[in-house]
């Protein structure tokens, strides 16, 4: 099955049961014996962002989803000074830094410079809604749509190319990472000046997951098959790269 086409014309998101304290540094080094819950919520020390879930189910990547985001990133390992480790975006931008003294620092737009952050609570496992047939696709790009027309307070069109059964997922999930992007641009001046231009949205398969913006088109490409939580975030680009290529 092959799909082309366009939608023009919008929300989702999870929860967590108590467990006791856990330190994520402990972990991450090898320090603690106990084999500590791999999904957790956590929260920075002032409360100053949202609480955050982790899943370090794989020691290769970290999956992070925000509480107030549909967004899952997935985050690679970087060794950093004092044997620390630092967890990056698909941009290189730290988004986490772990210490063998077991502290735990996030970093958001708002905390460029981080803030400290704690365990709370185990957590649900991250999960996507299934697309199983191209009708929930169809639905699905609609809501994505919507989103970012409401954000842009006028109407955009989503279109897709040459889009087969086993990326369905993939697309899906970066055209709700795109709306991401954009929400978070219209709440700034200088982001909704940049989203002015910002006419179509056009999603195809590629060799490599990017975001370009051209003559008002953005073009995001995504990668990958299959439905695994992992193949589909690594297949398609955050709404970070989303947003640098906006702003270009």
């Amino acid at each position: 099955m092959a799909l082309a086409g366009g939608v023009a014309a919008a929300l989702i998101a999870g929860g967590v049961a108590h467990a006791g304290p856990f330190n994520l540094g402990d972990e991450l080094f090898g320090h603690r014996p106990a084999k500590p819950p791999p999904v957790g919520l956590y929260r920075d020390s002032d409360d100053g962002d949202p609480p955050f879930i982790l899943d370090r189910s794989s020691p290769a990547l970290m999956l992070l989803r925000f509480e107030d985001s549909q967004e899952i990133w997935l985050l690679t390992p970087h060794p950093a000074s004092r044997g620390d480790m630092i967890y990056k975006n698909d941009v290189g931008e730290p988004m986490l830094r772990a210490t063998r003294l077991g502290g735990l620092t996030v970093f958001t737009p708002a905390r460029p410079d981080g803030m400290p952050a704690a365990f709370v609570a185990d957590a649900a496992p991250m999960r996507l809604p299934a697309t199983p047939n191209s009708t929930a696709f169809l639905l699905r790009m609609t809501v994505a749509t919507t989103r970012t027309s409401r954000a842009l307070q006028r109407g955009i069109v989503f279109d897709y190319h040459d889009v087969t059964a086993d990326v369905l997922p993939v697309v899906v999930d970066a055209a709700n990472v795109t709306a991401e992007a954009v929400v978070v641009l219209a709440k700034r001046a200088e982001g909704r000046h940049a989203l002015a231009r910002l006419v179509r949205v056009s999603f195809s398969p590629g060799r490599r997951p990017s975001a370009t913006m051209a003559n008002g088109v953005l073009e995001i490409v995504v990668s990958g098959k299959g439905n695994s939580l992992v193949a589909i975030i690594a297949g398609r680009p955050s709404s970070r790269r989303i947003e640098l290529a906006l702003e270009q």
